[in-house]
């Protein structure tokens, strides 16, 4: 029996993902998204950016809200610039 990839593997494989699995986050930046995944105790989230050659995780943390808060949002933006500036 053959089982999908995960959905973090099928990112780094080249593969768009859409909900139920990944949201665009455009308040972060253009090309950055929140990919949910859940285990047995918590839902995760892995906030990255699609560059050109690569899957940038800007971070992952348990999700413990319904909102991300302003001053996480603003650090993901923050790694994202100096991402960007070091290319």
């Amino acid at each position: 029996m053959t089982t999908k990839p995960k959905p973090l593997r099928r990112l780094q494989d080249g593969e768009n993902l859409s909900l139920p699995h990944s949201r665009p986050m455009p308040g972060i930046g253009p090309k950055c998204h929140e990919l949910r995944v859940s285990d047995r105790n918590h839902t995760w989230r892995i906030v990255y950016y699609l560059d050109a050659d690569a899957v940038v995780i800007l971070d992952v943390f348990a999700k413990q809200s319904r909102e991300t808060p302003n001053q996480v949002i603003d650090a993901f933006k923050l790694r994202l610039k100096r991402y960007q500036d070091l290319r």
